[in-house]
């Protein structure tokens, strides 16, 4: 799928509370390697973090601002240092990521610019919904004439909970970039060196969770599921930092269930590619809805098969049966299962990867998703008159 054709002379703004590692960052880094690479300018405004690099290396701009700050005073200073620079840049679309980014944008479109600038978000999450004015906290993200959803699943969350009409809302799937998600462009003996850094034996099966490790992500549960195959050759590596309280408590459990020689804590990598298509199993366990989850198209891009829980975007990303296993989260007896029948048959975890890949290359590719991205902003520029 071609992205859309943009006008070169239009002039977009991406905001986000910080570019650290993590999906909304990333999808602003691919967003504004898209736009740069169309000779459009372009701007992202955050409190900064170790992405800004890879911001400003696409061709964009990267303004330092506060713009995850919460209280009303903060926001509303916000407001007012994005509506000069709107102006100061001639910003025709303010292109929103989360909430207290977005209440600055959407009061400096308002209230503070004297342009008249278009304003949108792209809904990332689910956001707790609770009270009436966790919703109104929420609604921001809803302000605009058209809202990008990253998966059905939150296209649904936003018609469903808060009314938002169908019809405004652009469903963008994450994707994922073939050139650097692929096999075949990895050194010949990747896999044998990846294997021998980790210590596996040759009948061992290497699995793998790549994600950030907090509490909401299920690696206690498949440490406990992988407790009950302690008779199976198997070693895990979790990949991705996290809080030091949550890493604590993870190997507590680790120890205490005798399994610390076979599951290895590796941080935070850059090679995940290389870690991806070394493995023979890879994991989205979330106790939670996963919004989108790329961790399960990234495995399945590299030819891995995913075991993931049956909820939330990996109802779209995860075909059971074909590119791998859906089970009921927080079931420690179905992994366990799931697991055990994945280990049984090497043959079929090579034919579910290479199903995967096929999957990934026609549903979510990076392409794909700015396609759909781009389409809103033609939309919005479209109309003759501001959000």
């Amino acid at each position: 799928m071609e992205p859309a054709a943009m006008n070169p002379t239009a002039r977009i703004l991406q905001l986000l509370p910080a570019l650290g590692d993590g999906g909304v960052e990333r999808s602003t880094v691919e967003m504004a390697a898209g736009l740069g690479a169309r000779g459009i300018a372009n701007w992202v405004v955050s409190g900064g973090g170790d992405l800004v690099a890879a911001v400003e290396a696409t061709g964009a701009r990267h303004v330092r601002l506060p713009v995850g700050a919460k209280s009303p005073f903060a926001i509303i200073a916000n407001a007012r240092a994005l509506g000069r620079l709107i102006d100061a840049e001639a910003i025709d679309i303010v292109h929103a990521r989360s909430r207290a980014p977005a209440w600055a944008g959407w009061l400096a479109c308002r209230c503070f610019a004297r342009r008249r600038c278009h304003f949108m978000t792209t809904f990332h999450g689910v956001y707790g919904h609770g009270n009436a004015l966790k919703r109104f906290y929420n609604r921001v993200m809803l302000k605009g004439p058209l809202v990008v959803a990253n998966s059905q699943f939150i296209r649904a969350h936003i018609r469903d909970v808060y009314g938002y009409p169908d019809d405004r809302i652009i469903v963008a799937a994450r994707g994922v970039d073939p050139a650097l998600f692929d096999p075949a462009a990895l050194p010949p003996d990747s896999r044998g060196t990846i294997r021998a850094e980790f210590g596996l034996a040759s009948d061992e099966a290497l699995l793998i969770m790549v994600g950030r490790i907090t509490g909401w992500k299920g690696h206690g549960v498949l440490v406990e599921a992988l407790a009950r195959l302690a008779d199976k050759p198997w070693r895990l590596v979790f990949a991705g930092s996290g809080n030091d309280g949550v890493i604590t408590e993870l190997r507590q459990q680790i120890a205490a269930l005798g399994l610390d020689q076979r599951i290895i804590l590796a941080g935070s990598r850059r090679d995940v590619p290389a870690l991806l298509a070394a493995a023979d199993l890879a994991f989205s366990a979330s106790i939670e809805p996963e919004a989108f989850g790329r961790a399960a198209i990234e495995a399945e891009a590299m030819a891995t098969p995913v075991i993931a829980t049956d909820h939330g975007g990996s109802r779209e990303t995860v075909r059971p049966g074909q590119t791998g296993w859906l089970v009921p989260p927080r079931d420690v007896d179905a992994m366990a299962a799931a697991i055990a029948e994945a280990l049984s048959d090497r043959s079929r975890l090579i034919a579910m990867g290479e199903a995967g890949r096929a999957y990934v290359l026609e549903n979510f590719t990076t392409a794909r998703m700015l396609a759909q991205e781009l389409s809103a902003y033609e939309r919005l520029l479209a109309d003759d008159g501001a959000a």
